[in-house]
């Protein structure tokens, strides 16, 4: 008994040590940049013009929140980077692992690939939105091309490089082409598809912010270009945060879906 109550003890004092203590003092470092920052408005210290106040974002959020905008700003943002990130994301990876049972296609287009991955995916926006409109049809396409690029890299990169060695086994037992890309090939590609979704899911939300940013009816990003054509510093730092709490929301949901796929595989 008195092993286990040890046992508790120091799993506690890790714990405690490790996590609940730097959290805290991040919190409080964080209170006290704000509370400074809110000093220096109000002794007129630091510009409000220019750098907005924690009181003028306060305000501001609450005036979105009351007039209701913030909902309809943030579904329109949310469900635009879901949508694109899903279909892009599917997509490259049924594209790449597809290229494994045609290895000469994939020499072939590769360097088209990787050229196009250095091109700034919002570049394009202009020519979707002339194409598709301003709504969110042509946010999810923009969406949809900037994670299919790498979905479909990393899912080639994957299948590239598996072991040869458990291919030549699998192959040595008569197993099927088919049955080595559904044994092998697929588990073997996963580390790298997941990692592909890890990044997809922030190149998914830029890229749907930058088209809103462009044109759009609805959210964060147009949000934050209308309160910028108004100088509004306390309308864009909340269209900021409300961005920073959107991507910290998805990281946490694609980490938890990335680790449930790793148990399963």
């Amino acid at each position: 008994m008195s092993e286990e109550l040890e046992r508790r003890a120091l799993l506690r004092s890790r714990f405690i040590s490790r996590h609940l203590v730097p959290n805290v003092i991040r919190v409080l470092l964080i209170v006290l940049l704000i509370g400074l920052w809110q000093i220096g408005t109000n002794a007129k210290v630091l510009d409000s013009f220019t750098l907005g106040s924690p009181q003028g974002i306060w305000k501001s959020f609450a005036m979105s929140v009351a007039d209701g905008s913030i909902v309809t700003d943030c579904l329109s943002t949310l469900s635009s980077t879901v949508v694109g990130f899903v279909i892009g994301s599917a997509l490259g990876v049924l594209s790449g692992l597809a290229l494994w049972f045609v290895p000469k296609v994939m020499r072939l287009i590769d360097p088209i690939v990787v050229t196009l991955n250095g091109l700034p995916k919002i570049a394009l926006g202009p020519l979707i939105i002339i194409w598709f409109g301003s709504g969110k049809v042509s946010k999810i396409i923009l969406a949809a091309f900037a994670t299919f690029i790498i979905a479909l890299l990393n899912s080639c990169e994957g299948s590239a490089k598996v072991n040869e060695e458990s291919v030549s086994l699998v192959r040595s037992m008569g197993a099927s082409k088919w049955q080595l890309f559904a044994k092998v090939i697929v588990p073997s590609s996963m580390p790298w598809i997941i990692s592909a979704f890890r990044v997809n899911v922030g190149l998914a939300l830029l890229a749907v912010i930058g088209g809103e940013f462009i044109s759009a009816d609805a959210g964060l990003g147009r949000k934050a270009a209308v309160a910028g054509n108004l100088y509004d510093l306390n309308g864009i730092w909340v269209s900021v945060l409300l961005i920073l709490v959107l991507a910290a929301l998805l990281n946490v949901v694609v980490s938890w879906v990335a680790r449930r796929i790793e148990k399963i595989v």
